[in-house]
């Protein structure tokens, strides 16, 4: 059973981001509004892309 995190920037709520879970040599990644509607899995360097260009963005 994967270990959701929360993003640490999810809001007062805390359900107005993403979650992450560590999935052996990859990463799931779900919206923390609608957790039972599945997750994408990433590998680190793809997860870690991602965030740079959101970040930049």
């Amino acid at each position: 059973m994967p270990n959701w995190r929360k993003a640490s920037r999810s809001g007062p709520e805390g359900n107005n981001c993403v979650e992450l879970a560590e999935l052996g040599g990859a990463v799931g990644v779900r919206d923390s509004k609608a957790p039972e509607a599945g997750h994408l899995v990433l590998t680190k360097p793809i997860l870690a892309r991602l965030v740079a260009a959101v970040k930049s963005a």
